[in-house]
Parts: C-alpha cells; sequence; structure tokens
C-alpha cells in the first residue's frame, strides 16, 4: 500500500487528480490546524508502486480543504484558515499563488464545477456564508447566506449545472441554484446535529448523502426529502467526510473517529468505511489504518475501487480495499 508521510503536518484533505491517474494533492496544517501554517503536497504513485513527493507550497495558515481544476492539469485551488482561496499552478513552484479574500473566518470547503458548461469555484466558510468565484476574476460573483452556524462543506452538483448543496452545523442541508443568491431552493433538516459532509450520487442526479457528527450517514433524494432513503449506521463518532464511488452506483466510503479497546485500554483508530448502501446498512469493510483522527477522503476516477485518504497522523495513505474486489458485476457502471 502506497504511503506518504507529511512531517509535522497534519492532513485535512486529499484529491486525486482528474487529469493524471498516478497524481494527487494534499492540503496539511500545523499543530492540527489550531496554529501554524500550512503545506500543500503534490505526489505522485510511481510505477514501483511507491507515493512520493514532487513539490510541496507553502501557506502561512493551515490548509483545510483542496480541490483541482476541471480544465487545466496543473491548476488546484486550497483553502485556508485566515479565510483565503489560493490558486496555485503546481508546475510552477516559484510562482506565488492567486489569491482570493472575501471570507471573515476559516475556510473548511472548495469545490470547482463539474459539469462542462461553467467552470467557478464554491468556498464554504466558518462565517456562514457560501461563495462562488470566476478563478479569472478577483472578487467573488455572489454570497449565499441562510445557514445559522458553520458551513462545513458546498458541493457541486456533477450533473446539474448552477446546482449545488451544502451543510452546516445547523443541522441543515440546503440546494441552491447558483443563479439565485438569495435563497435556497430546498431546505431539509438532515440531522440532528452537524452536519460535516456531503457528496452528490455520480450515476443519479437526484440522490446524495450527508455525514454528520451523531456518526450517520443518510441518503436523500431530491424528489422527496421527507425521509431518508437510506441509512447508515456503525461510526462511533463523527463522520468526518463521505465520498460516492464514481465506478459503483450504490457504493460510497466514508471516514471518522472510532474507538476501540485493546488490554483494557481505549485506543483511538481510525480508516475508512466502505458502504453498499443498496444492500445493507452494515459497512462492506473497514480499512484501520490510521492512529489519529482521518479527514481527508477521495476516489481515483481512473482506477476502478483506489482511494486515498490522509489524517493526523501525517499518513497518506493510497490503496484498494477488498470490498470493491468482492462487489458483483452487475453494480459496476
Amino acid at each position: 500500500m502506497p504511503t506518504f508521510l507529511t512531517p509535522n503536518r497534519h492532513g485535512y484533505s486529499v484529491r486525486f487528480s482528474p487529469f493524471q491517474a498516478e497524481r494527487l494533492v494534499c492540503a496539511t496544517s500545523q499543530y492540527f490546524g489550531l496554529a501554524g501554517g500550512g503545506t500543500l503536497f503534490l505526489l505522485e504513485v510511481t510505477p514501483e508502486g511507491n507515493l512520493v513527493e514532487l513539490d510541496t507550497f507553502q501557506w502561512g495558515d493551515g490548509l483545510f480543504d483542496v480541490v483541482w481544476s476541471e480544465t487545466d492539469a496543473n491548476v488546484v485551488v486550497s483553502a485556508s484558515g485566515d479565510g483565503v482561496l489560493q490558486l496555485w499552478n503546481v508546475s510552477c513552484p516559484q510562482l506565488a499563488p492567486q489569491t482570493f479574500k472575501e471570507h471573515k473566518k476559516e475556510v473548511y470547503s472548495v469545490d470547482w464545477s463539474q459539469t462542462r458548461q461553467e467552470q467557478f469555484v464554491l468556498s464554504a466558510s466558518w462565517d456562514c456564508s457560501v461563495k462562488l468565484w470566476d478563478p479569472n476574476r478577483p472578487n467573488s460573483l455572489a454570497t449565499f447566506l441562510g445557514h445559522s452556524q458553520l458551513v462545513y462543506n458546498a458541493m457541486w452538483s456533477p450533473h446539474v449545472p448552477a446546482c449545488f448543496a451544502s451543510v452546516s452545523g445547523d443541522g441543515a442541508l440546503k440546494i441552491w441554484n447558483s443563479h439565485i443568491p438569495q435563497r435556497a431552493t430546498m431546505t431539509l433538516r438532515a440531522h440532528d446535529a452537524e452536519v460535516l459532509s456531503l457528496d452528490w450520487c455520480k450515476y443519479d442526479q437526484n440522490i446524495l448523502a450527508t455525514g454528520a457528527s451523531d456518526g450517520l450517514i443518510r441518503g436523500w433524494d431530491l424528489r422527496n426529502f421527507s425521509s431518508p432513503v437510506f441509512e447508515l449506521k456503525g461510526c462511533d463518532y463523527a463522520v468526518r467526510r463521505v465520498k460516492f464511488s464514481p465506478h459503483h452506483v450504490s457504493v460510497l466510503a466514508s471516514v471518522s473517529y472510532d474507538f476501540t479497546t485493546r488490554q483494557e485500554a481505549l485506543v483511538l483508530y481510525s480508516g475508512t468505511r466502505i458502504w453498499d448502501f443498496k444492500t445493507s446498512p452494515d459497512a462492506l469493510e473497514t480499512v484501520k489504518h490510521h492512529s489519529e483522527f482521518v479527514y481527508g477522503l477521495d476516489f481515483n476516477t481512473h482506477v476502478s475501487g483506489q482511494i486515498a485518504d490522509c489524517g493526523w497522523d501525517s499518513l497518506v495513505h493510497v490503496f484498494n480495499p477488498r470490498a470493491f474486489s468482492a462487489l458483483p458485476p452487475s453494480n459496476a457502471k
């Protein structure tokens, strides 16, 4: 299993390149994101199966998320604790990043639009707002208000142009039209807890999932918000991130805080769970390979069944859970 150590840095986000199967970036912070700076690591899986560093990029505050451009294989956008977004050209490490500064508090999430009709970036912040950016303009195009607490995650629909979702510490899931910043088009109380993560199904434009501090993952159908279409249990503590598989219709992965007892001592372990919501409410597999909280999670769109995760133990793992080899062919697209 390819593994990389981010020395004295704690991982918050990892993303595979949409252009190169072997390339990924990892956003990290010093001192668990509470103080110090941030480092962006550009990594590559070698033909020999090693995970190696190609370059690093430094910022004066902790980095909490990162996303690749959908149009340029060398461009990524990161988000930091000082409320700034940074646009980096990873092929020119000597260049200072282009910056976008409007948020008043930490930016915890960034996402690049998935539909070819538009090329916009979303940022979600602890100032309770979501902002819309054109990477070619210095100022935001719109600000979306409506959440009453920290906004942890905002994600574009991979199917419907101008549509995105956001989740917050207020327990709400909101669906937005980016052309109408005045109000959300749909609002749902998704959990009686802080909602920390969301993702859209890659095969059904109406399905998305939320993960919350109550340890639950819930699936929602935009055509009927009255109750979840699935609920996955088994995470002991907060679900930090949830991701749908790009290769299997009903499969998703999650990372969360977990504790287990060994030799009469309470021990922290963290890892990634693999789920198939159409077959069972229980996890297909739990990969326990972190000794601290895990924050970052992503699927490789180029390699079926390959996942990357990262956490506070300074480790980045690229791995292929066994559960994928056991999935029936009918479940794959």
